[in-house]
């Protein structure tokens, strides 16, 4: 069976709170990290204040949720300029569901809720539909095993023409 095009990514994780001290107590070491990336912007994280960690500071569980909405985002940008359709605006309030479990856990779900505005005169069914494409295209979307749904609100900007 013939294989893919594989693609590779690299990220250096270090965890920063040590400077602050071990990990003696649950309750009170530093969750802070650093996330390197070759060539990109470094990220400084922290887990979710849920469990000890800082509420000002990005969690993995955040970074989940915006992984599925920018890639379900850039799979339907770049299916719908294949298609000749113009999308000028896209926003997406996504929001995820993660289910404690004994020490561990699971996301059960995650929903996108993207608004699109689309060029006047755009096929708004077809853009509308695009979104199912969209989501079976997406690489982060492929690689999780919970449910991740969209609930899109597509609409068309008035033609500039029609306005008396």
């Amino acid at each position: 069976m013939p294989r893919g095009k594989e693609h590779h990514y690299r990220a250096t994780v270090t965890w920063t709170g040590a400077a602050q001290g071990g990990t003696e107590s649950y309750h009170s070491y530093n969750r802070e990290y650093r996330v390197e990336f070759e060539g990109k912007p470094a990220i400084v994280a922290s887990s979710d204040p849920a469990f000890g960690g800082d509420p000002k500071l990005h969690n993995p569980e955040d970074m989940l949720v915006v992984a599925l909405s920018s890639c379900h985002m850039l799979s339907y940008l770049a299916l719908a300029s294949l298609e000749g359709l113009v999308v000028v605006g896209y926003e997406d309030e996504a929001s995820g569901t993660m289910l404690q479990e004994g020490r561990g856990g699971r996301f059960t779900e995650v929903m996108l809720r993207p608004r699109v505005v689309l060029a006047p005169g755009t096929d708004l069914a077809r853009a509308e539909a695009l979104h199912e494409d969209a989501h079976k295209t997406c690489f982060i979307a492929n690689s999780v095993n919970f449910p991740v749904r969209h609930e899109a609100v597509v609409t068309c900007q008035p033609d500039p023409a029609s306005v008396p």
